[in-house]
């Protein structure tokens, strides 16, 4: 059985090493409970009226004169402290393989699942006798169908690490609600843009666009904690230089509409000012949804 360090109320791993948190005794943390003034990491602190708090601390209400039942652990984005900060990344993940999964049963079986999920404008599709379909001849669905599709091992092995590094961290500073919408308005932001200025005939698949949303979502919190900005820069910079590249047929639209619709949506989550959060949050959310519906509209008309 392996042995834990030893640990001081601070949180840190031994006398004079850094500071870990003391949930987590592995992740080193420069955050502290403004209560306890224990080290806590992002996934534990409770954003409070000054600094942060740990988990413990808000649930027993310490020091607020209140019944502890009547303090709920919130995120840094006013969303609910779940006890699994994972759970919707992992069903994410979790539903991007069984469609891949179907996709490969159903190519043994002589069935192209592709076809039916695909995003593409309007063309004829593997089957000739099906006429023309796609999204501009009322198919929308297929918009969110793509975002869950896959047809390469590579493809979908790199989507699902991207998901599952960004996710998890996201998941736990936003709360599940709003890291959901995050991660389906980034997607259907990048569709739409795909949809929107790509060849109607030109099919397009992948999570990649809500992947970019998150890694534009990152960026932001990031910032917001005063985290050192290089490393996401760098991963962003790698990516970019991946989606521009002149020898790839990658669908960059969908990554520079997730991109963006991800940013945008994060400043609103970790900076809507406290008596207004929600309708800061909700707002910035039905802004981007009111505009891929637009645009999808625009575009629908413009092709037929």
């Amino acid at each position: 059985m392996e042995q834990q360090p030893p640990e001081g109320r601070d949180g840190s791993a031994a006398a004079g090493g850094p500071p870990t948190c003391y949930r987590h005794p592995g992740r080193e943390t420069g955050i502290r409970c403004v209560r306890c003034e224990r080290s806590i990491c992002t996934d534990c602190m409770v954003e409070a009226s000054v600094g942060f708090q740990c988990p413990e601390c808000v649930r027993d209400g310490s020091g607020t004169g209140h019944h502890a039942a009547a303090v709920r652990p919130r995120t840094l984005a006013g969303g609910r402290v779940a006890a699994d900060p994972r759970l919707i990344t992992k069903i994410l993940v979790g539903l991007n393989l069984a469609v891949f999964a179907a996709v490969l049963i159903a190519e043994q079986s002589g069935y192209s699942l592709l076809d039916d999920l695909l995003l593409f404008g309007r063309a004829y599709s593997g089957d000739p006798s099906a006429g023309i379909e796609g999204v501009a001849e009322g198919q929308w669905y297929r918009l969110v169908t793509s975002m869950f599709l896959h047809q390469e091992v590579w493809h979908i092995a790199f989507n699902m690490l991207g998901l599952w590094w960004l996710g998890g961290p996201l998941e736990a500073a936003l709360g599940r609600g709003r890291y959901l919408a995050l991660y389906l308005l980034s997607g259907l932001a990048g569709s739409a843009l795909t949809y929107g200025i790509s060849d109607p005939a030109q099919g397009s698949l992948g999570a990649s666009g809500a992947v970019f949303g998150l890694l534009g979502a990152t960026a932001v919190l990031m910032r917001r904690m005063n985290y050192d900005m290089r490393p996401v820069i760098a991963l962003l910079v790698v990516n970019l230089i991946f989606t521009f590249n002149p020898w790839g047929a990658i669908a960059w639209q969908a990554h520079v509409g997730g991109l963006v619709a991800g940013a945008l949506i994060a400043v609103a989550m970790v900076h809507a000012p406290r008596e207004r959060r929600n309708l800061v949050q909700y707002g910035a959310c039905a802004l981007v949804l009111v505009v891929v519906v637009a645009a999808v509209l625009i575009r629908t008309a413009a092709l037929t």
